[in-house]
């Protein structure tokens, strides 16, 4: 794959309404593509509403879910949510969406927490009707989880046929599905349990990503060079003494200094040491899109101005 760098910026919400507006005039100031928002039921903001608010308060900067969980929304609703971002934003929406995987959010909606299988499923079926309003403003689909017939699938997006699509997935499935269905794929630990445990560590080392990234290959087929890979970095730290570092972060998480040295989710040393990092990743995976958590995003600047050119 030739593709250029880009670099987004992942956040949960902020203290007040005004600086959420500076959060986001901040990530387009430092050179950033996208403002994500995940979707979990703690103490972050509603993903949609806080999207809209970003895309008012900045002129460039894309907005995008890392990722909606499906399960909480009707598929016909959410197309006409979207859309309407897109609208307002003027197509500067991503849509990230997923089968959903944490446990603990489906027991506070009091949603059944479904076997993944089935999440996945219904994540296929949902995106297609999601696909089908976009692009035609009406849809019929009967599948083994919805059944939907309507004419009334205004607005449609800016962006056409709709807004780009991301979808992140660790497993078999999820991936297959991905590379079938969606512009851009990230590729995560697989997080089976519906938690983040002592599993998640070993799910990220370097050689269960050779074999992610063939699951991908081998089910996009004419489409695989089509796909953009995202990257999302769980630990990212600046620092003049990436041994030390590495060798805490790898003991507390219970990885080797290989393992964790090696990992794409996380991205630790000096600057030229992590450009370095990220181009022998792009070489060896393929991952140009990365994205980091706002906390890191300021002291992460200078590698996105170095590797982007801005």
């Amino acid at each position: 794959m030739s593709r250029t760098f880009r670099f987004g910026v992942q956040a949960s919400g902020a203290y007040t309404a005004g600086a959420w507006r500076d959060k986001a005039r901040e990530v387009e100031a430092l050179g950033y593509s996208s403002l994500l928002i995940p979707d979990h039921l703690d103490t972050q903001w509603g993903p949609l509403v806080a999207l809209t608010v970003a895309a008012e308060a900045t002129e460039r900067l894309t907005v995008g879910t890392l990722v909606l969980a499906n399960d909480y929304r009707n598929p016909v609703v959410l197309a006409k949510e979207i859309a309407t971002l897109d609208v307002v934003s003027g197509g500067r929406v991503e849509f990230g969406i997923g089968a959903g995987w944490r446990e603990m959010d489906y027991r506070a909606a009091g949603v059944a927490f479904d076997p993944a299988a089935e999440r996945i499923d219904r994540l296929g079926e949902s995106l297609a009707i999601m696909k089908d309003i976009w692009a035609t403003a009406s849809v019929r689909r009967t599948g083994a989880h919805y059944a939907v017939s309507t004419n009334y699938g205004h607005p449609q997006p800016v962006s056409a046929p709709y807004p780009p699509i991301l979808i992140g997935g660790g497993g078999k499935r999820m991936l297959t599905l991905a590379a079938r269905a969606a512009d851009i794929v990230g590729v995560n630990p697989k997080m089976s349990s519906g938690r983040m445990d002592s599993g998640a560590g070993r799910a990220a080392v370097d050689d269960a990503f050779d074999e992610r990234i063939g699951w991908i290959r081998d089910a996009a087929g004419d489409r695989w060079g089509d796909i953009e890979l995202q990257c999302l970095v769980v630990t990212c730290r600046i620092t003049t003494d990436r041994e030390a570092s590495v060798r805490t972060y790898a003991k507390a998480i219970g990885m080797t200094e290989d393992e964790f040295g090696a990992t794409p989710m996380a991205l630790v040393g000096s600057v030229d040491e992590i450009c370095d990092q990220l181009i022998k990743h792009r070489e060896r995976w393929g991952f140009t899109y990365w994205v980091v958590s706002d906390g890191a995003a300021r002291a992460f600047a200078p590698v996105v101005a170095r590797l982007t050119g801005r």
